[in-house]
């Protein structure tokens, strides 16, 4: 009998070692709702962003030519790429040659590192209270943490529309794309995406700073970005008409997010950002986007969306319900992929 227990415990250790890459996600997204991002973790994009802050000081030299500091900036994005896939794959392969279980264990924590749902749930939802709690300054400062524009201009429908556009396109850039990569080339591609995201986040830029020297990290996150978004966009299409089933949550509609989408996927700037705006904006009937203020200059944008309603605070409430429900169908497909 110890014997058929034996045998059966190794079986199933077998079968979870043979499609780790989708235990690992799975285990890594359950970490990720259950922690979250505290600060006294150590999370690799910290590292990342100071390995960034790096390269640039020793490469980008305004006085260059704009040929060269492109090829300085590409430089910085293979050296990125690289580091970051060696590093990843260098500790996955010693802690298998230690032990399976923490190849298991490390692999789990790295596709968690990768996942940012919480993260993104958290500080939204700073935005919400501030403004449910009346406080228009607090709740500028709060949305200034987790978008680029202006804020200080912002009244309180421009506070909760700059929340609910971070959440939409996060979605995709925190969530899914991570997990895509994840489920096509382990925890290795997650870290990969990880490293790209960061840097569009710090040097891609189109101001006369960074309009050359960021020219291939802006164009490689568009690239590294191309199907997760569109794949974001669906499965939250698919995640409103799920939610809209549910009749506590009426305020969902896939038939509009589908024609929205369909129509305004393009109205941005980004290839990308747009995709999964459109839905969120043909979802909850709202207008998103629009002219944004950028260190004092106006960025004229169009408008996403027909605006069936006035936007409100509970809007930040309910971009975060559909981006947990498009991170469980996500999870759901990484692993169906995995396991087949």
């Amino acid at each position: 009998m110890k014997k058929s227990r034996r045998r059966s415990a190794t079986m199933n250790f077998d079968f979870i070692l043979t499609h780790h890459t989708g235990f690992s996600i799975l285990a890594g997204f359950f970490l990720d709702c259950l922690l979250g991002d505290p600060h006294f973790f150590p999370h690799p994009v910290r590292f990342m962003g100071k390995f960034i802050f790096f390269l640039e000081k020793r490469l980008r030299n305004p006085e260059n030519s704009p040929k060269v500091q492109k090829f300085k900036g590409l430089v910085l994005v293979l050296a990125l790429i690289l580091a970051s896939f060696s590093l990843s794959y260098a500790i996955l392969f010693a802690a298998k040659a230690i032990s399976p279980l923490l190849f298991l264990s490390v692999e789990s924590l790295m596709c968690y590192q990768c996942i940012a749902a919480r993260s993104l749930c958290h500080e939204s939802m700073k935005v919400y209270h501030k403004l449910k709690k009346g406080s228009l300054e607090e709740a500028r400062k709060a949305v200034s943490m987790i978008v680029g524009r202006d804020t200080d201009i912002l009244d309180e429908k421009g506070v909760a529309k700059a929340a609910v556009e971070t959440v939409a396109e996060n979605t995709s850039d925190g969530v899914v794309a991570p997990i895509f990569y994840m489920a096509l080339f382990g925890a290795c591609g997650g870290m990969v995406y990880k490293a790209i995201n960061t840097m569009d986040s710090m040097i891609a830029y189109k101001n006369e700073k960074y309009l050359h020297f960021g020219f291939f990290a802006a164009k490689v996150d568009d690239l590294a970005n191309l199907l997760p978004s569109r794949l974001c966009a669906l499965l939250m299409i698919f995640s409103s008409l799920i939610l809209s089933l549910c009749p506590a949550r009426p305020r969902f509609n896939a038939k509009n997010a589908a024609k929205i989408f369909i129509r305004d996927r393009y109205k941005h700037a980004s290839p990308n950002s747009a995709q999964t705006e459109s839905v969120m904006a043909g979802s909850l009937g709202l207008r998103l986007a629009g002219d944004t203020v950028y260190g004092g200059v106006i960025e004229k944008k169009d408008f996403i969306g027909d605006g069936t309603r006035e936007i409100e605070a509970k809007d930040i409430i309910r971009s975060n319900i559909l981006m947990y429900a498009t991170s469980l169908n996500t999870v759901f497909l990484a692993l169906l992929y995995n396991f087949l």
